[in-house]
């Protein structure tokens, strides 16, 4: 298994947990966060959202399927800057921010990963 590949499926098993607390006992992670509570639904919504673009990650990075490795980089880069702008907007707790900056890192991790990944296989 590529590097790559290995970091998108440590972030596959980060939104399978993060998914399953948000689907089962949501009020515990926004607790956690000094968000308040809800009995709507939209947090378990969000929770299976996650949940199952961790599936995406997981059977991508199982078949070493690069686009998507890339576009995940993009994609996670982007998630830190929304969290950043709710949270300095007023929109949401500032502790959005720490779910940001583990989207940021781990595409830091994938892209440094890919840039090996070609490196090793003579592709750059």
């Amino acid at each position: 298994m590529s590097s790559s590949a290995f970091s998108a499926k440590v972030f596959a098993v980060y939104l399978f947990l993060a998914g399953a607390v948000l689907i089962t006992v949501p009020n515990l992670l926004l607790s956690l966060l000094q968000i308040p509570p809800t009995p709507e639904v939209w947090i378990r919504v969000v929770g299976l959202v996650a949940f199952m673009i961790g599936v995406y990650a997981w059977v991508a990075a199982s078949h070493e399927f690069k686009p998507f490795l890339v576009a995940s980089v993009y994609t996670r880069f982007i998630v830190f800057v929304a969290f950043t702008a709710f949270a300095l907007a007023g929109l949401g707790s500032p502790m959005i921010i720490l779910f940001g900056l583990a989207d940021l890192a781990g595409g830091i991790w994938t892209y440094t990963a890919l840039r090996a990944d070609a490196r090793w296989d003579g592709t750059t």
